[in-house]
């Protein structure tokens, strides 16, 4: 790729060029490339499926240009040539994700228990919930974690007593900002 400093007739340049190059800004840089052309392939559903998603998170990165609060927010985490909608458009594709090595052996059944996870994500996990159900597969108790001072961990306390441990579940839900969810289900052995 060529590189030119201070091109005087380049700079700031952008748009098409005859039927062979385009022009774009990027980070205070100029780019040069080919003409995009238009494909003939047949349309997959795949990319029918790709296109849906691209056009979701586009109008919900739309959504956060329009809440200044948001948008500050999303512009701190941009990197340069980044912009809040670009981070934005990102975390709607993101779900967040749970660290699998965590400790359950500190939760035997009774009240006041702390189950504690671990949930990583893009830009910031938004809640996380979980509900413990007996063998039987009916739900025990349900409610919010908490998330801890490290902004890793979210800690559940435990409010009924759980008399069957051995074949309980507990099903931890963690969604980001734009809504993603993510499941994780422990079975207690």
């Amino acid at each position: 790729m060529a590189k030119s400093k201070f091109n005087v007739i380049t700079h700031g340049l952008s748009g098409l060029v005859g039927d062979l190059l385009v022009f774009r800004q990027k980070a205070n840089k100029t780019i040069v490339a080919n003409r995009p052309r238009p494909t003939s392939k047949p349309v997959k559903a795949i990319s029918l499926e790709n296109r849906a998603r691209f056009t979701r998170a586009s109008a919900y990165a739309s959504g956060v240009m329009n809440d200044p609060v948001l948008k500050a927010e999303y512009q701190l985490e941009a990197k340069i040539g980044q912009s809040a909608f670009n981070v934005a458009f990102t975390d709607y594709q993101k779900s967040p994700e749970f660290y699998e090595n965590m400790d359950l052996a500190s939760y035997t059944g009774t009240i006041g228990d702390e189950i504690a996870v671990s949930v990583i994500d893009d830009f910031r996990v938004e809640s996380v919930g979980v509900e413990i159900k007996k063998p039987d597969g009916s739900t025990l108790e349900q409610g919010a974690a908490v998330q801890a001072d490290n902004q890793l961990d979210w800690v559940y306390t435990v409010t009924a007593v759980n008399t069957e441990l051995p074949g309980s579940r507990i099903i931890f839900t963690a969604t980001d900002l734009p809504g993603n969810k993510t499941l994780l289900e422990k079975l207690l052995v």
